[in-house]
């Protein structure tokens, strides 16, 4: 009988994934790749070396578990992707779990006396824009994934009742604009991690929380731009 958890995280330059047990919630493996532009070629390799060195097959899954972004537009559909088609070839259910969420569970179960904080993932999105969020220490939404332009009045109100702690790939370009905020505190190193949301999809599998499999898509947060390169334009007024 299939019992196992297999979790998949790309939606950063990070290709991250891991096996927990379903019914234990052990994690048996975990394995990542911090190489740009790898997710294509390297995370089916990743998938079936974890599940080699754990002695294991792809029979034993009994889920699959992929970010749901916000991050990388590509990142995301590569992951998606592949859940989606391990899924369909398995018959086994999908389970989709937040970047930001689980960033922030990430934090929050390495921290001590957690609840002295509220706890603030922040993606970079270029330029000085962050796809951002709020929880507690126990993962209730104070504030839901958005988009934000940074400014030193950015969370003002928060930070004026609460200790916040930020962290993330997008939180090092908003520390210099904290800066006098005395409840604003830093983590550096934070990254997405499969680990991460394999915990928090071990939840949601005994919840039934599953995802529709042929219509599942990523939570990009932001619609995607394409633009037309000039030399593409003036090809196109001949």
């Amino acid at each position: 009988m299939p019992t196992l958890l297999l979790s998949l995280e790309t939606s950063s330059p990070i290709c991250s994934v891991a096996l927990h047990e379903l019914g234990s919630g052990n994690l048996l493996g975990q394995s990542e790749l911090r190489l740009e532009k790898s997710h294509s070629s390297h995370l089916s390799v990743l998938i079936n070396q974890l599940l080699d060195n754990t002695g294991h097959a792809l029979a034993d899954l009994a889920a699959v578990a992929v970010s749901d972004g916000p991050g990388s537009y590509t990142g995301l559909r590569i992951g998606a992707a592949a859940a989606k088609g391990l899924c369909y070839a398995l018959d086994i259910p999908l389970l989709a779990v937040g970047t930001l969420p689980s960033l922030a569970h990430q934090v929050a179960s390495s921290t001590a006396w957690p609840e002295q904080f509220l706890y603030c993932p922040m993606l970079d999105a270029r330029r000085q824009e962050v796809y951002a969020a709020l929880y507690t220490h126990t993962g209730q939404e104070v504030l839901a994934p958005t988009p934000l332009i940074l400014n030193p009045d950015t969370l003002a109100e928060q930070l004026t009742h609460h200790s916040v702690l930020f962290f993330g790939s997008g939180a090092a370009k908003f520390q210099p604009l904290a800066a006098g905020k005395p409840r604003a505190a830093f983590r550096a190193g934070v990254a997405p991690s499969a680990v991460a949301v394999g915990e928090l999809a071990l939840a949601a599998y005994h919840r039934q929380e599953f995802r529709d499999v042929a219509y599942y898509e990523p939570f990009y947060l932001k619609e995607v731009y394409t633009t037309t390169s000039k030399s593409e334009m003036v090809r196109g007024e001949k």
